[in-house]
């Protein structure tokens, strides 16, 4: 059975962006990952770590349609080039896929995911997504959690946690680290 990572930046109150802000962040406070904090190298060296364990890449439609253009071409993603991707979407066809970045299949429900997660394979990672986080999260698919935590609220934004009434999971602490511009690395299991 493959794991499920989810892999964010997410703020002390659960809100979660891409580091610089981009499309569908449209809450005032978009972009404040890396407009607010002070650049510590060593904060983010998580994101570094994880490129030893990702073995395929899974994106909810919007995050795929803001990444993909960007990733396919960039030297610090450079890795992801060649692994499998998949993308979670009722409405992207084949035409929509970014051409030269490697495999990309299109899942169409939370039951292809879990198909996928039954395959052979190491751990898939999903980057940005919160929706599909949600969704996934909600539906006990998710396995790990990597989360650098901001020391930020901002009380608008995308949510990484629903608010569905749901069955408690426990999570399991793996690792943690604090840096000095008060991020804290967070990796946890999810254990029930």
């Amino acid at each position: 059975m493959r794991n499920i990572v989810y892999t964010c930046f997410m703020s002390l109150d659960g809100v979660v962006d891409s580091p610089g802000g981009g499309p569908g962040e449209d809450h005032r406070n978009a972009g404040w990952a890396v407009n607010d904090i002070e650049f510590v190298p060593e904060a983010f060296a998580l994101k570094g770590e994880e490129l030893a364990d990702t073995t395929a890449l899974l994106f909810g439609r919007h995050s795929y349609q803001a990444f993909a253009p960007v990733w396919c071409g960039s030297e610090d993603h450079a890795d992801y080039q060649d692994l499998p991707k998949y993308v979670l979407s009722s409405t992207l066809s084949e035409d929509d896929l970014v051409k030269d970045w490697g495999p990309t299949t299109i899942l169409r429900s939370i039951d292809d995911i879990v198909e996928l997660k039954k395959g052979e394979g190491g751990a898939i990672f999903i980057h940005g997504s919160a929706e599909l986080a949600r969704s996934l999260s909600d539906a006990g698919l998710i396995d790990r959690y990597h989360l650098l935590v901001f020391p930020v609220l901002l009380g608008g934004g995308k949510s990484l946690f629903s608010e569905a009434d749901k069955n408690r999971q426990l999570l399991s602490l793996r690792e943690s680290e604090s840096y000095s511009n008060g991020i804290v690395k967070l990796v946890y299991d999810v254990v029930g």
